[in-house]
């Protein structure tokens, strides 16, 4: 049997390899007209990801996979050796380099550290890769807080996003122990003062649970910033607390950057019901299935 907080670091994985068909895609009637109802892996549509394929990641799954394997060889979150093995990625890496990871290399090669060289991006993205370290601390919330703001720092140095790592990491926690996602929402949100400032956020996602996905998440905004991403994840695990399959395909179906947002609902529903709830074509189809099997120790479909 694979424990709930193995199945939450797979849960992002696959939530990441299924937005990259129409990641960045905004337009909502192009998804509708390619692909119908999305559910399944594609190369992607637009040439963000150009020499991507089906089954592969983002550049935020990528990085997140770099996380992984750093968590691996050091037994444990590293710093430093995790923004190496970052820097080195990107040095032969034929992916999107977005904004924050130019930044944050530029930032590097001007000697300012690698541990303090991250951009002032207010990518929600950042926050998304906290999903490997719940493979090593399914049981010390305050390290997986520590850690989890500390690898959003390393390439997004905002509070905001530093701050939504914070949130995320105690909600995942919670709902291994026990919590629905939904309560974990509210309670993580009412019981930490540093929470206030995006506390109205967090409450538009809260409750909006009842209403039309796609609709909702272009009032929020499709956009990577925490302004835009942060409730519409909410609203994601708030909508689809007891069905992980529907909101990681009404994730995609809602366009824009759905890697970011599917990440850490793919996380907290995962760690909710298991491995059970996660299509078994999108386990088998995932081109990093093998590492991902190595990294956290688990052997798939």
């Amino acid at each position: 049997m694979i424990n709930n907080h193995k199945a939450a670091v797979l849960g992002a994985f696959v939530a990441d390899a299924l937005s990259l068909g129409v990641h960045w895609v905004y337009n909502t009637r192009v998804i509708d007209k390619k692909f119908g109802r999305f559910e399944n892996y594609s190369d992607p549509l637009t040439s963000y990801h150009k020499g991507k394929r089906a089954g592969d990641f983002t550049h935020y799954g990528d990085q997140m996979l770099v996380l992984l394997e750093s968590l691996k060889r050091e037994k444990g979150f590293n710093a430093t050796h995790f923004a190496e093995m970052w820097r080195t990625f990107f040095s032969t890496y034929n992916g999107y380099f977005d904004q924050a990871t130019k930044e944050t290399l530029a930032n590097m090669d001007a000697g300012k550290g690698l541990i303090s060289s991250g951009s002032n991006s207010d990518d929600l993205a950042g926050a998304s890769r906290l999903a490997a370290l719940v493979a090593v601390y399914p049981d010390d919330t305050e390290q997986l807080v520590v850690n989890a703001r500390a690898q959003t720092a390393i390439t997004h140095n905002n509070e905001q996003v530093i701050t939504c790592s914070d949130y995320f990491a105690r909600c995942v926690i919670a709902v291994l122990n026990g919590t629905s996602p939904l309560s974990a929402l509210k309670n993580t949100l009412n019981e930490y003062e540093i929470y206030r400032p995006m506390a109205d956020s967090i409450k538009m996602g809260i409750e909006s649970y009842d209403r039309d996905t796609r609709k909702t998440i272009a009032a929020f905004g499709q956009m990577c910033s925490v302004e835009a991403g942060l409730p519409s994840t909410v609203h994601l695990i708030a909508r689809y607390a007891d069905d992980f399959k529907a909101a990681m395909v009404e994730n995609v179906m809602a366009g824009g950057d759905s890697s970011a947002r599917g990440i850490i609902a793919g996380m907290v529903l995962a760690a909710a019901h298991g491995i059970d709830a996660i299509p078994d074509i999108w386990i088998s189809g995932l081109s990093a299935k093998t590492k991902i099997e190595d990294y956290i120790d688990i052997r798939l479909c």
